[in-house]
């Protein structure tokens, strides 16, 4: 026989309640995770389900909120987002309602690549007019790359070994870092008055996109359009 309670609550009850609590204890959150089984009806809603390596959660991101989200997330996104926690009492089941949504982590970068490049396409800098020619015999190259760094060690090694006669001057810079961007226009603008090579190699190496952004800022696409010597980056 079941135990005598001092109160039976309804299901209807018991999901006010549990509804109450949840809404109490998380009144705003900040969840990171991947957005998957993303949902786009005809309302303009926005469903998904926000998950990591052990868990997911149902989200809601209603019209009125997500349409100055840009761009639109899809699935594999990883997002940061603002929402309050819910139940919604007749399924029992508990969501967050997205109040923003952000990218997060690689995304952010690769969002803001594609910004840049739609910007610098926009000002013509991909013609191929403004492309220079690269010497079919070089005499001299020039190397932009941290002096410490894995990959100049791996251009000195192969170059010296397929192309033993051609000098290469190196013009160290910082490649990580606040200071990195400014430091490889410094190093292109050496190279520039120096006048000692006819082509350069701007060594970016391997890393992580967030690693790498600083051959990504604008200042230094603009130093290498305006480079009256080739650049080669890699």
């Amino acid at each position: 026989m079941l135990a005598q309670t001092t109160h039976t609550l309804s299901v209807s009850e018991l999901n006010q309640q549990a509804s109450q609590c949840l809404e109490q204890q998380f009144r705003v959150v900040h969840v990171v995770g991947e957005i998957s089984n993303l949902a786009c009806p005809s309302s303009g809603h926005w469903y998904f389900s926000l998950k990591d390596q052990h868990a997911q959660v149902r989200c809601a991101f209603f019209k009125t909120r997500h349409r100055n989200t840009i761009p639109m997330p899809k699935n594999g996104d990883e997002v940061l987002v603002l929402a309050r926690v819910s139940l919604y009492a007749p399924r029992g089941d508990y969501q967050l309602i997205i109040q923003q949504l952000t990218p997060h982590g690689e995304g952010r970068w690769h969002i803001a690549f594609e910004q840049l490049k739609t910007k610098l396409d926009a000002k013509g800098w991909f013609r191929a007019e403004h492309k220079q020619p690269l010497p079919k015999y070089p005499k001299r190259i020039g190397i932009i790359a941290s002096p410490t760094s894995a990959a100049l060690q791996d251009i000195l090694n192969v170059t010296r070994r397929r192309f033993p006669a051609i000098p290469l001057i190196i013009y160290p810079c910082i490649v990580q870092g606040e200071q990195a961007a400014d430091s490889i226009c410094q190093a292109l603008e050496s190279a520039h008055q120096r006048q000692e090579v006819d082509v350069l190699l701007l060594a970016r190496g391997g890393g992580s996109i967030e690693d790498l952004w600083p051959f990504n800022e604008e200042r230094v696409a603009q130093a290498i359009f305006n480079s009256q010597l080739p650049v080669v980056t890699g």
